[in-house]
């Protein structure tokens, strides 16, 4: 069984998004059960992020099912970025965005939690 966490950062983007989409923490309990099934990289749905300069293995999540975009199944636009521990069984949830907001993860983020 996976230990889940969240950086506070992450615990602001996820209050700041369910205003505007309701479903959003219903969306993130269905990727928490499917990461405790398959916690690495699994693309297209999920990869690893390469070129940190980090030891952590961080993974984007780019196919996130939201019933809050009815029709358009995983494709809704969420992404969601964690670090992924498998010697400890852990994932913390590190960012989370809508496509439309911006292009790419928060690098400086990233680093600045896991040097």
């Amino acid at each position: 069984m996976i230990k889940f966490d969240e950086l506070s950062e992450y615990k602001k983007d996820m209050k700041r998004l369910l205003k505007k989409y309701r479903t959003l923490e219903s969306d993130i309990n269905d990727v928490r059960k499917d990461l405790n099934d398959e916690p690495g990289p699994s693309p297209p749905f999920s990869f690893q992020i390469e070129g940190l300069g980090i030891s952590t293995c961080m993974i984007k999540v780019k196919k996130i099912a939201s019933d809050s975009f009815k029709g358009r199944g995983v494709n809704s636009g969420f992404r969601l970025v964690y670090a992924y521990f498998p010697e400890k069984h852990k994932i913390i949830f590190v960012e989370l965005y809508h496509k439309n907001e911006k292009d790419n993860e928060d690098r400086i983020r990233i680093k600045k939690n896991f040097k």
